[in-house]
Parts: C-alpha cells; structure tokens; sequence
C-alpha cells in the first residue's frame, strides 16, 4: 500500500472513530439546526409588524404635469329616463370631459337608444357633446334616426333632447324621411309622433310610392 492511500485510510478512520470529527459534528447539527429553524420561524412571524415604511416628499405646483382631461371612458354608456319615466341609453365609443367644474362630455360614435309608445328607437351619429345636467345632445355633422316600424330621418347638425323625444336643428337643415327629401332655414322633429316641422325656405320634395 503506498503512503498517500496509508494516510488517507487514517483519516477515515480518525473521522468514524467514536468521538471523533464524525460525532462530534452530528451533535453540533442537533442543536443548532433546530436554533435556526426556530429563528427563521419567528422572523417570518414578526418581519410584517415590524416593518414600517413611510415616504415623504415635496410636490411643486409648478413643475407638476396637469393632465388635460377631467375624465376619459372608451365604451361609455349612460342610462336615464325621460319626462315620462321612459328608459334611455346613451352610448359612445369615447367620452371625455374637459373639466369637471364643466357638465359637458364630448362623444364619439354615439348611439341613443330610446322607448316610444310604438317601439323601440335608435339615433346614430359620428360625434356630439353631452349636456349631462340638461340631458341634451349637441350633435355634430350627419345624423341618423330609425325606429322599429320603418321611420327613418337622416339629417346633420341638430340637438336631441333626451327628455322630451325631440331634435331641433341649429341652422340650415337638409336630409330625408320616408316621404322623401328636404332642406329648409330651420327643423324640429317630435320623434315620438314622427313629425317634421320645416321653417324658412323649405322644400321638401316627395317621391311617389313612398308615401303610405
């Protein structure tokens, strides 16, 4: 046997002899082991108590970005009811409102849905402003009415009162309804009766056939 595996063999030994390294590292690992789990133990206990964080800091108005809407909504919708306790839903691609000191909310890709007596009817156009406490509707460009029994007018640039089922036109007015085509200074129309009223300058152009 050479001296190298001579000596290892004796330290072997040395290291499994009663007393030796072997049995005295085994009794340090059967008290200190048990220590340490218990102080992990209670430091995961009391870590949440103790911590305590605060974070102070100083904000100068003048550096500080305002954000320059009050409020912006992708899929709004708005639901209410009218003088007559009729449900109505106002609904819009986007919303937003410019100020909250201001009861006005732009809108985009609106849609009103309303009751009537007759039925269900809706009102579509691409933009318009909100009056939230007047529940009136500026709409601005093209718009189009049609209720369920086939009543249809298409026209621009009118306000919709929620409320009371109607729309009035802020200026010189041109569109279509079932009786055919008109333009005119002025319109009101009742949706609920499906009426138009044309004022100053009207022409209203009626197609045979359509009339019923």
């Amino acid at each position: 046997m050479t001296e190298i595996a001579q000596q290892r063999r004796t330290q072997r030994q040395d290291f499994a002899a009663p007393d030796g390294n072997h049995d005295r590292m085994i009794r340090f690992l059967r008290g200190a082991l048990p220590a340490a789990i218990g102080s992990l133990f209670a430091f995961l206990v009391l870590a949440p108590l103790l911590q305590r964080s605060e974070l102070s800091f100083l904000l100068d108005k003048d550096t500080v970005e305002i954000a320059p809407e009050a409020m912006r909504v992708a899929d709004a919708i708005y639901r209410g009811k009218d003088s007559r306790e009729r449900p109505f839903t106002l609904q819009a691609g986007e919303a937003i409102q410019r100020s909250s000191d201001i009861p006005i909310v732009e809108l985009s890709e609106l849609t009103a849905r309303l009751l009537f007596e007759s039925g269900p009817g809706e009102l579509r156009a691409d933009q318009g402003e909100y009056d939230i406490e007047g529940e009136q509707v500026e709409i601005i460009g093209p718009v189009l009415f049609e209720s369920e029994n086939g009543y249809r007018l298409v026209t621009r640039d009118v306000d919709l009162d929620l409320r009371e089922r109607s729309l009035k036109s802020r200026g010189r007015v041109n569109g279509r309804t079932p009786m055919g085509t008109f333009e005119a200074d002025s319109l009101r129309s009742d949706l609920e009766a499906r009426t138009v009223t044309l004022e100053g300058n009207a022409k209203l152009r009626i197609e045979q056939g359509r009339l019923r």
